[in-house]
Order: C-alpha cells, then structure tokens, then sequence
C-alpha cells in the first residue's frame, strides 16, 4: 500500500462502497486522495445504476482523521500562505460539491475517529451511522490553527447546529456518538461485529424507495444549506497566512504542542 494512500471503489447490485484506505495514518487524506474521491464521485454521478453510496474508513480504527498536516509544510509564508490556504480550501469546497451533490443517497460508516475533513465527509452524506466509541469533530483550535471555508461552515452548522459547530471550533470539543444520536446527526449506534449489517439494512431500505424524489429532494436541501454565502477569501487569507498557522504545523510535525501567539 502507497503511502499517499488509496480510495476504493466497489459496485455491486446497485450499491456502490467507498473506502478510504489508508489505515496507519488513520485514513488522512493526501491530495492523491482527495484526486480519487472527486474522480469516484464524477464516475458515480454519470452511474444510473447506483441507487446507494457508502463511505467508509479501512482499519477500523478511524472513518478519516482530516488531512495530512504534514502536506502544509509546502505552503508558504504571509501572503503566500494565504494564496496557499485559499486554493486549497476551494478544491475541499470543489470535492464536497462532488459528494454532496451526488444524485443517489449517501451514507457515511463511522467507526472511530471522523475529524476535520474527515467529519466534512461524514456531514456532506445524508445519514451517518456509528459505533460506540465514534468521535466527531474539527479541533484545528487545538491543532492547526487554520480555518475552514464558508460553504463548509454552512454544511456543519445544517447538519450539527450552530452552538455545536462552535464547539467543535472554539473549544476544540469532539461530539460523542451518544450525543450526535441524541441531536439526529447519527441514524444509528451499532457494535463494531453488528455495523456491516446496519449498513446493509438501510442501504437495502434507501434503494427500494423512489429515486426521483430522493434526489430532487436532496438537491433541494443542498441549494438550502448553501444559499446566499458570504465571503471568505478575507477570513482564510487571514489564517492560512499567519505565524500561527505555520506555528501548528510545525508542532505537529515535531510532535509538541504549539505555542499560540494570535500572529
């Protein structure tokens, strides 16, 4: 297995799995991976037969655990870093539109970790199901120090509520599973040995239901959670370009912890 890691794509009777296989990184997307899942969700978006998209991790251990923080070492320094920020921002935004614009339902397979653009895959899926010990949450406060875009705000904050998405982003708090049952993010709670078949039964139930309504109903709900968007080259120029974001970076890499100085 490469490095740069892989996403699978398998079709079978309607139903098309996806896996994000790169389980000593805790499945964190390089960009090689983000190539491979637009590429997948371009070839599921011309697939009439698909009826149902899964998205899961490999391992067991994580659904993805973000992107891979080393990558950002390549990014530069002040204005450079924001032009660096910014690009990269809007091809995550370009990836989700991708997913979340797939005609067919989606379902996100949560075991373990599912952080930063990890939980932005899980939250562009129409259902989400976990085990017991999943993890949600977008901790950049803690461990990066960037940002994220508007229209990714406004995907978390349709899905998890505002006061939660704050959370996540100011206090660095990661949701539970038991909590994101309680506020309808998850579908389901099921033990490791018992979530394949959870899976399979609501996968099984989405594609016997009418897919026109599914998807012009899907298409509603998309155009909804991202109308009328502000800007936001300002606010990720702001953080992709500073000391901080450079600061995070280099903490994760050396294993330390960073030390803010709101530069």
């Amino acid at each position: 297995m490469s490095d740069t890691g892989q996403v699978h794509l398998r079709i079978e009777a309607g139903v098309a799995s996806v896996v994000f296989d790169r389980p000593q990184a805790r499945n964190a997307m390089t960009w090689a991976m983000y190539e491979q899942l637009m590429a997948i969700c371009r070839q599921l978006h011309q697939d009439a037969s698909v009826r149902v998209v899964t998205f899961r991790g490999a391992g067991g251990e994580a659904f993805v655990a973000g992107t891979d923080i080393a990558q950002f070492q390549a990014f530069g320094h002040g204005a450079q870093g924001g032009a660096d920020g910014l690009a990269y921002e809007q091809k995550i935004d370009a990836c989700m539109d991708l997913l979340t614009g797939l005609p067919m339902p989606t379902v996100a397979v949560v075991e373990g970790w599912c952080v930063g653009g990890g939980l932005a895959i899980a939250t562009g899926c129409d259902f989400r199901i976990a085990t017991p010990a999943a993890k949600f949450g977008v901790p950049i406060a803690k461990t990066l120090g960037n940002c994220l875009s508007m229209a990714n705000l406004a995907r978390l904050q349709s899905v998890w509520g505002a006061q939660r998405v704050r959370r996540m982003l100011l206090l660095a708090e990661m949701i539970s599973a038991d909590e994101a049952l309680a506020c309808g993010c998850l579908q389901a709670i099921a033990p490791p040995g018992e979530i394949d078949a959870a899976a399979q039964a609501l996968t099984h139930k989405l594609a016997a239901l009418a897919p026109v309504t599914q998807r012009v109903s899907k298409e509603g709900l998309r155009r909804l959670a991202l109308s009328q968007l502000p800007a936001d080259e300002d606010l990720i120029r702001a953080a992709y370009g500073s000391a901080d974001f450079r600061e995070g970076v280099q903490a994760f890499v050396d294993k330390r912890a960073p030390v803010w100085k709101g530069l």
